[in-house]
């Protein structure tokens, strides 16, 4: 089945068409592979970034998905999904045609529930937010099982949490109640193989009202100290898992203590992109390594970084917003264009003639602080567009903005 050699293209199958898969689809193209695209939906955000897309519910018609990868001659299958039902099945179907799937069933089976993940914190005594009611309010409530900021409530008096409680009921055991904390968060992530591990750069995240994070910051702007600190725990916790491919942690420093809110064993969204634009290291290059060529190539030595500033921006009646990751997933196909308003790189629905219009935007400069001054000229220069269109004085439907000037800045 294997066919990755000298001029000869990778082909993956990436499964899953939503965030995660944006995600997997532009770094297998950057990385020169042919991507396939496997959803039950049409006219998902990844069609767009994919070279073919096949409408299949991997669950209910797993025949016709291991037909498919056998027949398009598929070397490498990429689960961008989470149902738990859907990844056995891609198990199952992988195991059947003998291709590989870049899923460690063992570590996403604790990094899926944040109850099974923070006893493994307490096991390998990493720190974490203190859990209610051992802490005082505020609190951040947060479903067990869920992806990213689904579910994710702020509880400020003991009102709302009597309500709550109430509410949920027997089913507060499916919840998870801890501290709330203010300070900034980073995230890593970490690759594994046969007890070797490789911890690549250190991001900055900052969310929005919704603690869904809009924006990443690539290099995030910590101390030597700090980043060896953040690095030695997500070692730690990949020991712990026994890690094999990815997994990303996330951190809050809570008064000068790093505490992990979050790890996940499976190719990130957001977080890898920057990375790449910052530092040209592809995460899903190197997961194909890991599961293809059963290798972890060392990480080249990156001296010098790049600054990054990726985000996400909407476009709704009269206001640009910059928002968490959320208001991607209802985009529609995206589109990718170089130097998108002065960006370089947009994944966007604005070839569309109708509000909402959205963008991943990733901007780059030579230190952060010239990719930041960067990432305002590209604000600006949608404003400007779209005000002279018209769209942000009166909410019309923006005619016109499929032959926006994507060059432009």
């Amino acid at each position: 089945m294997l066919r990755w050699g000298r001029g000869v293209v990778l082909r993956v199958a990436i499964v899953g068409g939503k965030l995660q898969g944006v995600e997997a689809a532009f770094l297998a193209r950057e990385a020169g592979w042919e991507v396939l695209l496997v959803d039950r939906k049409p006219g998902l955000p990844a069609s767009g970034l994919c070279h073919s897309f096949y409408q299949c519910d991997v669950v209910k018609d797993a025949p016709a998905l291991c037909q498919l990868v056998e027949k398009e001659r598929v070397d490498l299958i990429v689960p961008a999904l989470e149902g738990t039902v859907a990844l056995r099945a891609l198990e199952k179907c992988a195991g059947a045609v003998g291709i590989p799937l870049a899923y460690d069933a063992v570590a996403y089976s604790v990094t899926n529930s944040k109850k099974r993940s923070n006893h493994l914190f307490e096991k390998l005594g990493i720190p974490l937010p203190r859990s209610w009611p051992q802490c005082g309010l505020p609190l951040m409530i947060k479903p067990s099982v869920s992806s990213g900021s689904q579910g994710v409530t702020r509880i400020d008096n003991e009102k709302e949490l009597s309500d709550f409680v109430g509410r949920v009921g027997s089913g507060l055991e499916d919840w998870v109640l801890q501290e709330y904390l203010e300070g900034p968060s980073y995230s890593v992530e970490v690759l594994g193989l046969a007890g070797h591990y490789t911890v690549l750069q250190v991001t900055e995240l900052e969310m929005d009202a919704r603690y869904d994070c809009k924006r990443v910051l690539a290099p995030a702007r910590v101390s030597v100290l700090l980043e060896r600190q953040i690095k030695d725990i997500a070692l730690t916790i990949a020991r712990g898992l026994h890690l094999k491919g990815i997994m990303d942690v996330e951190f809050v420093l809570d008064r000068g203590v790093l505490k992990v809110f979050e790890i996940d064993a499976r190719l990130p969204s957001q977080t890898p992109t920057a990375v790449y634009m910052s530092t040209g290291i592809n995460m899903l290059k190197l997961l194909g390594d890991i599961f293809v060529k059963d290798t972890l190539p060392p990480v080249p030595e990156v001296k010098v970084a790049r600054g990054v500033v990726y985000e996400h921006v909407k476009i709704s009646g009269t206001s640009l917003e910059i928002l968490g990751e959320h208001i991607m997933t209802e985009a529609g196909p995206l589109e990718m264009t170089t130097r998108f308003f002065g960006a370089d790189v947009g994944l966007s629905n604005f070839n569309q003639e109708q509000l909402p219009l959205v963008a991943t935007l990733v901007t780059s400069g030579e230190r952060l602080e010239q990719a930041w001054l960067g990432h305002k000229r590209v604000i600006e220069n949608i404003r400007d567009y779209l005000e002279e269109d018209g769209c942000l004085e009166d909410g019309s439907g923006g005619v016109g903005l499929a032959a926006a000037p994507l060059s432009r800045g």
